[in-house]
């Protein structure tokens, strides 16, 4: 009874499996008597009757984030940029200033109203990194956007003034060049290898927290953010404001992307990061380099998602591919006989499966470049061939002025496009004319990218012919009217 007691007790206290134990203490076997082998605690019963035991997972070394950060380290620098930003009169007391008209009327009031702002001077840093040893810089285009003087400072201390070579707005990356020699750089990879899941690391300067590292994992690759001419490598690697521009390291100390952007409703970092894969800014580079400019290639398609219920109407055996709803006249689509309706399902032999699949291919080819299509089009499979396009030869013209001068210098200073189907259907416009730059005299009258150009002096404008037109005949100024947001005004601009 003393050691039943003694065993129950065990029970409560240690569990069945040590109850045993304590119970096997106190009873010896009799002399003969076969005792039944009991398996350890954790031990599969099968493993103790000489079935074979699983094998154990291979263990996962972190890597020694120490050697990329002090090799690397260096060869990352702290940019700072200059410039300055239009500023406008102060409204406060204004009673009307919330009046569309308002700015059109203050205009004619002479000195004696309130006047018109100038140029307020503007700070901005972030981060590149070095790739030759006579002074190369990478970084984002937005890094150095609109800016007059920038400064690149190394992790020694040293400081120069460096010259912006060349940026793409549309990749978001910009070459730079300081007068240095025998500069640490970092050895480049391939973001094609790039595999979710595995290690990497950022250096920048976070907030100006001048060579600050981070790191995480990737956790996806190929994501299209904006217009999906980009397949941003995802990561949870900690990215906040300054750090722009940096690199993004794989654990062999190789940069694999350019950090850019950062998904986030503070302003701060919450999670998500996107990097600029480095074979897409090695393409932009190489061509700043030999050039000073940059070509994109261009198929001439607006796509969305196919989702389950596109795929039920089509057919499609699986909601992949990328829905084509607008094809451009005179465009490599076009050319190949892509329709509004097709489902493009792979290019070159490279699958489809979200639309930004396509958009992040033909980013990464070259005008020239010859392309099979593989669609599905009412319930078959059909193969189209093509050769993609110029973007830079897109229906984009200066107003006023020849195709090959500068926006700012044209006599009224737009360049200008039509409203695709998807923006009239949003505006709730038939006709008008997108501008997507202003300089000159259309940018000094407080005309704005966006605007929505409906008549030159009364006459509703279809096409760049029809205001080039209504400009060649006028001789100092015109009436523009346009659309911004819900708000249709008339602004007077002095040409040029």
């Amino acid at each position: 009874m003393k050691r039943l007691v003694l065993a129950l007790c065990a029970v409560g206290v240690l569990g069945a499996g040590a109850a045993i134990a304590v119970q096997g203490t106190h009873d010896a076997p009799a002399a003969g008597a076969q005792v039944a082998a009991t398996p350890a605690p954790g031990v599969p019963a099968n493993a103790a009757a000489g079935a074979p035991a699983p094998t154990p997972a291979p263990m996962i070394a972190l890597p020694d984030f120490s050697v990329v950060a002090s090799r690397n380290g260096p060869a990352v620098v702290n940019i700072s940029t200059t410039g300055s930003v239009k500023t406008s009169y102060d409204n406060r007391g204004e009673p009307f200033a919330d009046d569309p008209f308002f700015e059109f009327f203050r205009r004619f009031q002479g000195p004696q109203g309130p006047q018109r702002g100038g140029q307020a001077p503007s700070h901005g840093v972030g981060s590149g990194f070095i790739v030759s040893a006579d002074g190369l810089i990478m970084t984002n285009a937005h890094v150095v956007r609109d800016a007059s003087e920038v400064t690149v400072k190394l992790t020694d201390r040293r400081e120069f003034r460096a010259k912006v070579l060349g940026s793409d707005p549309r990749t978001d990356v910009a070459v730079l060049k300081i007068d240095a020699k025998n500069l640490p750089v970092v050895p480049l990879g391939r973001s094609m290898d790039v595999k979710v899941g595995e290690w990497v690391l950022a250096i920048g300067s976070p907030f100006g927290l001048e060579n600050t590292v981070t790191a995480g994992v990737v956790s996806a690759k190929g994501r299209a953010l904006d217009d999906g001419s980009v397949p941003f490598i995802q990561t949870d690697v900690a990215v906040n404001p300054g750090n722009s521009g940096g690199p993004l390291f794989n654990t062999k100390g190789e940069v694999v992307g350019i950090n850019s952007q950062i998904y986030s409703q503070t302003g701060g970092y919450q999670g998500l990061s996107f990097a600029i894969p480095i074979d897409v800014a090695q393409r932009i580079r190489d061509q700043i380099v030999a050039t000073g400019k940059v070509v994109h290639a261009k198929l001439g398609v607006l796509a969305q998602e196919v989702d389950q219920s596109f795929a039920d109407s089509f057919d499609l055996p699986s909601p992949e591919g990328a829905l084509i709803v607008n094809v451009e006249k005179g465009s490599a689509a076009e050319q190949s006989g892509l329709k509004p309706g097709d489902v493009v399902r792979a290019i070159n032999g490279q699958k489809i499966v979200a639309s930004g699949d396509l958009s992040s291919y033909v980013a990464l080819a070259k005008p020239g470049d010859k392309v099979t299509l593989d669609v599905w089009r009412q319930g078959k499979a059909v193969s189209l061939a093509g050769k993609l396009g110029n973007a830079t030869e897109r229906t984009l013209a200066n107003a006023g002025g020849d195709d090959d001068s500068p926006v700012a210098k044209s006599r009224l200073g737009l360049a200008l496009r039509p409203l695709d189907p998807l923006e009239k259907q949003a505006v709730g416009l038939a006709s008008g004319l997108v501008i997507e730059r202003a300089g000159g005299a259309a940018a000094s009258a407080g005309l704005q990218p966006g605007d929505v150009l409906l008549s030159v002096n009364g006459r509703p404008v279809n096409s760049v012919e029809q205001v080039r037109d209504v400009v060649s005949k006028s001789s100092k100024s015109v009436a523009l009217l346009i659309q911004r947001g819900e708000e249709r005004i008339f602004i007077p601009v002095r040409l040029g």
